[in-house]
């Protein structure tokens, strides 16, 4: 098994174990990891719906392919749930960005983490 899949698993792990012991319940979408057609995680609590695309990326850039971004945009539209791009770099808090502040590039769609740090929400802002 590929080491950045065991550390994206691992973050997703991590993410359910949280959102569990506050409450909410959390669905891993079957194939996360490999498929671009719906996100890695899924959080309900009365009233509160997430889907997560988990990142655990160590660049100051994170970058989305244009297929897993418009993939994640087109499920967000479809199932009327906010779907934020859960990122974390080594020894950093969880940063959730919303779609809506990644720029699109001729490849990519992409956020730095200097954005990410101004714009995301920590995990107690999800809760």
């Amino acid at each position: 098994m590929p080491q950045t899949y065991r550390k994206g698993s691992r973050a997703e792990r991590e993410l359910i174990h949280f959102f569990d012991g506050e409450g909410f319940s959390v669905i891993r979408a079957a194939g996360s990891g490999v498929s671009s057609l719906s996100p890695d995680l899924l959080a309900f609590k009365k009233g509160l719906n997430y889907a997560f695309e988990a990142k655990a990326w160590e660049k100051e850039y994170l970058h989305l392919d244009k297929d897993q971004f418009l993939g994640l945009k087109n499920w967000e539209e479809n199932t009327g749930i906010t779907c934020l791009v859960a990122w974390r770099r080594n020894r950093q808090e969880w940063l959730f960005i919303p779609l809506s502040v990644f720029d699109e590039n001729k490849k990519s769609f992409s956020v730095s983490w200097k954005s990410a740090q101004m714009i995301g929400r920590k995990l107690g802002d999800l809760i």
